[in-house]
């Protein structure tokens, strides 16, 4: 799942979770890091060569190095000209070196990090799902994300870089002169309480321009997936207006993100002026009476050039590090969510299951407080067909979703082959459990894509006899492609019948002992609906099947009736039974022949 979750807030423990994440490039990280160490060495060196020509070459001053040999002065002035081209090629060459192998790191840090997060997701619950904004978690795999990317090649790096960059003058420039040196690194304390000022403001500004930013996408998403009803009923003007102001809040805070970095660099920049100034000041007044000279002046300045740029860059760095920490504490935040329904560390695996089903007391609510199933007990025999009806909002859906450990009853107990699921792997479990779901659920791919979730590695024979037992052989002569035809996103391109035949092929191909369908005919005409109940009932033969059924003519022949009314199975038997005992059932029955009853009882 990858390293261990930072839940700490602070800058500190970010940093270490960053560095954590590297631990699979560390080959990588070694060559990077003694590329910039390297690259740190070259710019110590680089004002070197000017400072020859200035007192060794127009000077005359001898070099007293024991180990260059003496030489004539237009030689010397050819190989310090030649010697600073080696030192900037080479210090450009290992430069581009290291940025690429920087960023390649942090690339595939955020591959991982992205990588995580999506399977995260894809462990949690539906309740999760039901609860969080479908936005927010889209920004935080996509933009949030690649706030460790920021952190490793623009903080990180950088910093280590810097680091050793001011080691190597820090040393230079003592040498040179202790007092000078001092004078320069004053502005040291000025720019931590720069620092100091700007981290919370900086940090808050940032989180919340992230939190709307997700609310942008997320008013996007809703408005784009039900653009035909936002249409339908003329609502354009209206979403545009709830999508423009929430994306003006978002401008805002991202604004407000900007300043702060923008004064914050005039700052430093203002800070490493003074610092500059009052150096020169008094390394000219040095070099005047004779205590410097102007080669060492020189070199000194370009020292205190060069020491700033470390200096400054880790300053902006920290800038832009202390934004990204609101995009990356959000991933954290996200990952450190356990899913509530997961594997017992015993949990074993169910293997090939009969198909007994029993419920045994189960309750469940959504929300504490509004009870959904209520005290619901039943037993399913292998091979049984059973038929759950009730009215809109007695928790047909939900029993079936129970079984499949979508959620986690309150209390009670749901057991398969006898065995309580709680105990049970959710690979095993579900890989038992074929399921034909309403609203049908198609994605943006081919047929034969959507139809081969059913079961991977499924062999084409076997998709298309899957595609044949479903009824879709009318259908797919009339696709330019066939069974390889894109149908798009939510399978557009494909009536609502057609989309369920595609649910029903992905169901029988899955071949599992237990067969769950949420009325897999409602949207078909009588036609239609012959030919794919003919294939439903093959399908069923042998297996445990729990039908939701809304037209109570189709479960004639079911072995068992569940009646649900206000969360609790209020009847059950056979059609035979149900009709002639005079209930509920019969009633709901009655009613939807005649007509008065709405076609989801």
């Amino acid at each position: 799942m990858g390293p261990p979750l930072v839940t700490g807030t602070n800058s500190i423990a970010l940093y270490g979770d960053v560095i954590r994440r590297m631990r699979p490039y560390l080959r990588r990280f070694a060559l990077v890091i003694g590329g910039v160490i390297a690259t740190g060495v070259l710019e110590v060196l680089k004002p070197w060569p000017l400072k020859i020509v200035i007192d060794n070459v127009l000077r005359g001053i001898p070099m007293n190095v024991h180990w260059i040999p003496a030489t004539t002065r237009p030689v010397l002035l050819i190989a310090a000209c030649v010697g600073l081209v080696v030192l900037y090629l080479m210090h450009g060459i290992l430069t581009v070196l290291d940025n690429y192998g920087a960023l390649s790191i942090g690339s595939r840090m955020v591959n991982d990090l992205r990588g995580q997060i999506f399977q995260h997701l894809q462990k949690q619950s539906l309740a999760f799902h039901r609860r969080r904004e479908s936005g927010d978690l889209m920004v935080r795999i996509g933009p949030d994300s690649t706030a460790i990317q920021t952190i490793a090649v623009n903080g990180i790096f950088p910093v280590l870089g810097s680091i050793v960059m001011l080691a190597g003058m820090f040393i230079v420039m003592i040498r040179l002169d202790p007092i000078l040196t001092i004078v320069a690194m004053a502005v040291v304390p000025s720019l931590y309480l720069a620092i100091s000022f700007t981290s919370r403001r900086m940090s808050r500004a940032a989180n919340a321009a992230r939190v709307k930013e997700s609310r942008v996408y997320t008013i996007a998403q809703q408005t784009l997936s039900a653009i035909q009803v936002v249409q339908a009923f003329g609502q354009e003007h209206e979403s545009y207006r709830a999508f423009a102001d929430s994306s003006g809040e978002s401008m805002g805070e991202t604004l407000r993100v900007y300043f702060f970095q923008n004064v914050f660099a005039v700052a430093v920049s203002l800070m490493v002026a003074v610092g500059t100034a009052s150096t020169i000041y008094l390394g000219a007044r040095q070099v005047m009476n004779g205590v410097l000279s102007l080669g060492d002046l020189v070199v000194f300045t370009a020292y205190l050039t060069a020491l700033y740029v470390p200096i400054n860059t880790m300053c902006q760095s920290y800038a832009l590090v202390e934004t990204a920490n609101a995009g990356f504490r959000r991933c954290l935040e996200l990952l450190a969510i356990e899913p509530e329904i997961a594997d017992r560390p015993d949990a074993r695996n169910l293997g090939a299951a009969t198909g007994a089903i029993e419920f045994d007391h189960v309750n469940f609510a959504y929300e504490i407080g509004r009870p959904v199933l209520t005290d619901i007990s039943f037993q399913i025999a292998p091979g049984q067909r059973v038929a759950i009806v009730g009215p809109s909002g007695s928790g047909k859906t939900t029993l079936a979703a129970l079984l499949a450990r979508f959620y986690e009853p309150q209390s009670g107990a749901i057991r398969v082959d006898g065995a309580d699921v709680h105990g049970l792997t959710l690979e095993s479990l579900r890989r038992n459990v074929a399921m034909v779901l309403q609203p049908t659920l198609i994605l943006g791919d081919t047929v034969r894509a959507n139809i081969a979730i059913g079961r991977s590695g499924a062999s084409q024979r076997q998709i298309e006899t899957a595609a044949r037992l479903a009824r879709l052989e009318p259908v797919l002569t009339t696709l330019p492609r066939g069974i390889d035809e894109a149908v798009g996103a939510g399978g557009h391109s494909l009536s609502e019948g057609e989309a369920q035949r595609v649910t029903i092929a992905r169901a029988l191909l899955k071949d599992a002992p237990i067969l769950i369908m949420d009325e897999p005919t409602s949207a078909l005409d009588a036609e239609t609906e012959a030919l794919v109940m003919d294939a439903v009932e093959e399908a069923m033969r042998g297996r445990t099947t729990m039908v939701i059924a809304h037209r109570l003519s189709t479960i004639r022949y079911a072995d068992l009736i569940l009646v649900l009314r206000g969360g609790r199975v209020i009847e059950q038997g056979n059609f035979d039974e149900l009709t002639a005992r005079g209930g509920f059932f019969s009633h709901l029955y009655e009613m939807q022949t005649r007509g008065d009853a709405p076609a989801d009882v």
